[in-house]
């Protein structure tokens, strides 16, 4: 199964595609420990200040088409949204996230939808993890020399491990 784990976001857009080998292993632990993981790309797609929200929102689409096509994921899994301060902040990003979900959508790909507090359960098993234990997790599990250098970057990884994880199908 290919996953393609998003951290969704207005000025930028974390994205990864993870490879899962499914096993005969019976949870989460065995598969990782049997290595069968792999990421096969990541990155970040970055709107530029210098266009007006339509044009960026245009752009996350587009982008997010292209990696679909380009990786054929067999699922896209996206990070819910959590804001607690700036209203208008969560406003963009959910309009990011939702031009997102339709490019899984009008690209036939399912789309799963995980918050925050289930990311860090997954990846970390406690609810209440920062980013850098979930970056050391994914470090671990995926076995990587560094991590990216983007936030988003590694918030999309844990994403898509997430979905592995949960997913009844892979185990």
């Amino acid at each position: 199964m290919v996953i393609l784990g998003i951290d969704p976001g207005y000025a930028r857009v974390g994205w990864a595609v993870l490879e899962v080998q499914s096993s005969p292993a019976r949870n989460a632990s065995q598969s990782v420990a049997g290595g069968k993981f792999k990421v096969q790309s990541c990155g970040c797609i970055e709107t530029s200040k210098d266009k007006d929200s339509q044009e960026r929102l245009v752009d996350v689409y587009k982008q997010v088409c292209a990696l679909i096509k380009k990786y054929q994921p067999d699922v896209l899994a996206i990070e819910e949204l959590f804001f607690t301060n700036n209203a208008k902040t969560a406003f963009k990003v959910g309009e990011a996230r939702g031009v997102i979900i339709l490019a899984g959508a009008m690209q036939k790909i399912p789309v799963a939808s995980y918050t925050p507090l289930q990311i860090k359960i997954a990846v970390t098993g406690y609810g209440k993890a920062d980013k850098a234990q979930v970056g050391r997790m994914v470090k671990t599990i995926l076995k990587l020399k560094e991590l990216p250098k983007l936030d988003d970057t590694v918030d999309a990884i844990a994403a898509a491990l997430t979905h592995s994880f949960t997913n009844k199908k892979l185990k």
